[in-house]
């Protein structure tokens, strides 16, 4: 698996001021509601973050990330594995994936750069149905986000 399969990369322009996409994407309340998620709790470093998925379709999904990073106005990360959202599976010993949310300030508003990686740790039979399924999901979430904020 190249580099280029092991992560996925998408690139946003967002008509709104750093701050506002900040919020959008660290406010537990906020981000699930644009990324279609109600979750139990803030996110904190270091912490589980629990809920649920509310996106039609995927409501029987739970939810679980724990929080890697928060640099404010700059950088959120969180890492989730893909048995997370599955009940009652081993959550300890699974590969592990790293979702990565950068911002930085343009003219116009807010570059945002969301990262996740740590496909090429799936197994094989997983990896490429992973990746395919979570690149068409970023779609519809750069499109979530724009509508969101107002960009």
């Amino acid at each position: 698996m190249t580099d280029i399969e092991d992560k996925i990369e998408k690139v946003i322009e967002l008509a709104a001021p750093v701050a506002r996409v900040w919020q959008a994407i660290t406010d537990h309340e906020e981000f699930g509601q644009w990324f279609r998620a109600a979750l139990d709790g803030p996110f904190r470093v270091g912490e589980v973050t629990t809920g649920r998925v509310t996106h039609p379709g995927y409501e029987h999904m739970e939810w679980r990330t724990t929080t890697e990073r928060m640099e404010p106005e700059r950088l959120f990360s969180f890492s989730w594995s893909p048995t997370d959202m599955e009940p009652g599976a081993d959550h300890d010993n699974a590969p592990k994936m790293l979702v990565e949310f950068r911002l930085e300030p343009t003219e116009s508003g807010t570059r945002l750069t969301i990262t996740e990686s740590g496909f090429a740790s799936l197994p094989d039979p997983e990896r490429l149905e992973a990746f395919r399924r979570n690149k068409e999901g970023w779609d519809i979430q750069a499109q979530n986000i724009t509508a969101h904020v107002g960009g």
